[in-house]
């Protein structure tokens, strides 16, 4: 699949702005999961400096109800930063802020969209037992000629766990 339109408007040209000269600042970039808990929100906020540790980045806040995190009254949501990442696409010392979302009450009262919260909590307990964690990998391989999916039926779809498209080989069937 190619896209021929991106969501940046430059359409797959390079971004003149990605080269300008940001001298001592640094970019920010603190993404949450929305209120889907399926998307992924972010905004950036202009740092004087890197950071040490993620205890040196201040709490934000954003509107919710934009977010499906809150209705119009007393919107505010706050984000907390968990964790800083460099940030791959913005480059230099720029950084992605990994946060988890709070309630407008205050900083003690995670948001009930904030299902990392808990789940660092049991982790915490759990610390002693080495919890092991798997990512599935998935890919999909398109046909070169065709742009359709490799060994996909020419017209339909292919059957429930299709034999010849569930985790195999050539080799592997008979």
């Amino acid at each position: 699949m190619v896209f021929d339109n991106l969501m940046d408007g430059l359409n797959g040209r390079p971004n003149p702005f990605m080269k300008l000269d940001q001298g001592d600042k640094v970019q920010a970039y603190y993404i949450w999961v929305d209120g889907s808990l399926e998307n992924i929100r972010g905004k950036t906020r202009t740092l004087d400096s890197v950071p040490d540790s993620v205890d040196d980045l201040p709490w934000w806040n954003f509107d919710g109800s934009s977010t499906n995190q809150s209705t119009g009254e007393n919107s505010d949501v706050l984000i907390k930063p968990v964790s800083i990442f460099r940030d791959p696409f913005r480059g230099g010392n720029n950084i992605i802020v990994m946060c988890e979302t709070y309630g407008p009450e205050g900083e003690g009262d995670p948001h009930p969209t904030n299902s990392r919260h808990e789940c660092a909590e049991n982790m915490e307990k759990a610390a002693d037992l080495v919890p092991w964690f798997g990512i599935e990998q998935e890919y999909t391989l398109f046909d070169s000629h065709n742009q359709q999916v490799y060994c996909w039926p020419q017209h339909g779809f292919p059957g429930p766990q299709s034999l010849l498209l569930w985790c195999r080989s050539r080799q592997s069937q008979r």
